[in-house]
Parts: C-alpha cells; sequence; structure tokens
C-alpha cells in the first residue's frame, strides 16, 4: 500500500483544499491528512482557529478522498507535523508549487526514504478562493452606502494626486447590498468599491489596481461627510455627519453607463479641480450648502470644458454635476430646501431622494 502525506492549517475547508486532497490521494491507495493544533497556530499565525480541532477532525475525515488525519502539534515552524510524519513513514510527501518550507522537508522525507512530489496549484472548476478571502468574506458587512462626490474628482487617483488639495464626498442612503441594489449600476456612485467590500476584497487595492482612485471605498467605509487630502492614499483631513444635507441632495440618472477607467487618462483642467475642493472644503468645515454648491458649480464648468454634455435645468436647484467620471450615470443636484428638492424628484421620474449617512458607533 502506498501512503501519502499532506500537511497545512486547513482553517477552512474549502474548494481548493479538495482539489489538492484529490490529487494527492490519485499519487497512492492512502491519504493521510496532518493539521496544524491550535497551540501551533497561536504560535506560528498568531490567531486561533476557525473551527475547534476536534471538529475540524471530523470535518476532515468525512471526506471520502481521506483515510487518516493526523494532529500537527509540533513548534518547528514548517513541520508541525514531523514526529506524526516519522512515525507513519509514508511513501509521499505531497505539497503545493508555492510551498514556502521544501528544503527541510525534502530533508524529512530522505529520513524516512520517502519521495518528495510538488503539485500544481489546479484551480477548481470556478473561482478559486483562499482561507484569507473566506474569512474576509464572511467578515464583510451585509449593506453598505455608496457615495456622492461633490469637488476634487480625480484628485484621489495617485498620479493626478496634488498638494493642499483636497477630495469632498459624502455616503448615501439607501444602503446597497449583494442581493439589493436600488441604484443603476456602473452609474458614478463608487459601486465597483462597494462591490469589492461587500464581497470581502479589500477595496482600496481593487479600485487602484483599475488605474482609478480610493475615494469610493474610503468615504463608503468611513461613512459621513468627508474631506480627503489629495494624495497617494487616503488620509481624512475633516468627518462630519453631513445632517445640513439632509433633504437638499437629489440624483438624477442621464440614461446612460460610464466607465471611470476608461476615463481616466483624459485631459482635464486639475487646477480649477483643485480649486472646487477649497470651496467645497470651505462649505463641509462651516455646513453651509451655498459655498458647497459653489464648489460644485466650478467643478461642473469643467465638466463642460472636458465635453461633458450639459445637464438638464432643473428649477431652484443650486448646482450640480456629473458624479464620478461623468460622461453619464447619475448627476448630483444640490438644492437650498426640502421643498425644492421634492418638487423636482415629483416632477422628473428620472430623479431620486438621497441622503447623508454616517454611522451611528454608540445608540
Amino acid at each position: 500500500m502506498k501512503k501519502v502525506f499532506v500537511s497545512g492549517c486547513y482553517d477552512i475547508v474549502h474548494a481548493g483544499h479538495i482539489q489538492f486532497f484529490e490529487e494527492a490521494r490519485a499519487l497512492g491507495d492512502y491519504l493521510i491528512v496532518s493539521f496544524a493544533s491550535e497551540p501551533v497556530l497561536w504560535h506560528h499565525k498568531q490567531r486561533k482557529p476557525s473551527i475547534p480541532d476536534e471538529h475540524k477532525k471530523v470535518l476532515l475525515e468525512s471526506l471520502r478522498m481521506v483515510d487518516k488525519v493526523i494532529l500537527g502539534t509540533g513548534m518547528k515552524k514548517g513541520l508541525d507535523f514531523e514526529e506524526e510524519f516519522l512515525a507513519e513513514k509514508p511513501d509521499i510527501l505531497a505539497v503545493t508549487e508555492d510551498d514556502l518550507y521544501g528544503p527541510i522537508k525534502k530533508e524529512l522525507c530522505s529520513r524516512v526514504g520517502a519521495q518528495y512530489v510538488v503539485l500544481p496549484k489546479t484551480p477548481p472548476k470556478f473561482a478559486p478562493v483562499s482561507t484569507t478571502m473566506l474569512v474576509n468574506r464572511i467578515k464583510a458587512p451585509s449593506s453598505v452606502p455608496l457615495r456622492v462626490d461633490f469637488a476634487g474628482g480625480w484628485l484621489d487617483v495617485p498620479r493626478y494626486a496634488r498638494k493642499d488639495a483636497y477630495v469632498v464626498n459624502c455616503a448615501i442612503t439607501p444602503m446597497v447590498s449583494l442581493c439589493e441594489w436600488p441604484y443603476e449600476k456602473r452609474s458614478g456612485l463608487g459601486g465597483s468599491g462597494a462591490w469589492a467590500m461587500l464581497e470581502g476584497r479589500d477595496p482600496v487595492a481593487s479600485e487602484l489596481a483599475l488605474g482609478v482612485g480610493w475615494q469610493d471605498p474610503a468615504v463608503i467605509a468611513e461613512t459621513g461627510l468627508c474631506v480627503w487630502r489629495s494624495g497617494a492614499s487616503p488620509v481624512l483631513d475633516m468627518k462630519g455627519t453631513g445632517d445640513f444635507l439632509e433633504g437638499r441632495m437629489a440624483i438624477l440618472y442621464t440614461g446612460s453607463e460610464h466607465d471611470t477607467p476608461k476615463m481616466a487618462d483624459e485631459c482635464r483642467d486639475y487646477v480649477r479641480i483643485a480649486q472646487s475642493s477649497l470651496i467645497a472644503r470651505t462649505g463641509a468645515l462651516e455646513h453651509n450648502i451655498h459655498t458647497l454648491a459653489a464648489g460644485v458649480a466650478l467643478y461642473y464648468s469643467v465638466q463642460l470644458d472636458e465635453g461633458m454634455i450639459p445637464l438638464p435645468d432643473i428649477p431652484n436647484a443650486l448646482a450640480k454635476k456629473y458624479l464620478g467620471g461623468g460622461y453619464g450615470g447619475y448627476a448630483l443636484y444640490l438644492f437650498s430646501c426640502r421643498d425644492d428638492r421634492d418638487q423636482a424628484v415629483k416632477d422628473h421620474p428620472d430623479m431620486k431622494r438621497v441622503e447623508p449617512y454616517c454611522r451611528q458607533l454608540f445608540k
């Protein structure tokens, strides 16, 4: 009988592990799976296992391709299973191609005459995940806000950052989730950053990988009315609840999608964008809707000069602008009072009320 030995943490068993077990079992007639015990995890990774050792053992034993499960208790990094391996004297030690402890494992194999076999990381028949990805997905929020941006957009893209300039934005309700999305998609509200967060992915890294900026995941995670310093990464300059914006914001769908990454390298006036951020920051600091609107209006003038189609004039609107990259998606309209906002929403079927959202830490 040819015995095959594999080892790992297997903290949350997923499809990648199953694939590895099946391929390892195919190398012989008997598969032994060793997993690191709770003290080993504490010692080497400074964390507890997701499930107790005895439960993990039963789970692994229930897999059809697994013949025996043992607990690795040794404290030698990379060889917590050394004592058990020497006792079992397997014919093969199977590892994945990204294993970090090849040299010491090969030496261990030589002590019992075992073959050291490296298996490629064959992805399962669907998108592969890691234990870390699964943990992040479990920890991810079930719902998040989207955002409206007032001024300074594009200054959150690292290559366009400007000293002493800002990005001004605000988280909004209604909220979104993986199963409920009460807005148009690809519409300038920070949806891609929100989706990454809901899936448990790093939303800032995800946005930067697209070649765009960090403002969307930054304000979605922070919530509230925020002023950020322009730069390579999010640095919060000021945060407020945004209460003075209640009843004063609406968004109008322009009828077409937009694609921010494709617009990232368009020619635009970053000097005036920076000026708009200074004005909007003052409005946010002073809770002054008219000053904030002046910053929005200046930013909109940059969008028009860039070639965007003029937005509809709506009675009593203080200011308007395309959200996100523009050229489509939603446009933001600001009003001086709730009555003006609600009347505009009543008169325009494609217009939607939005309100500022700030997470309450204490109730």
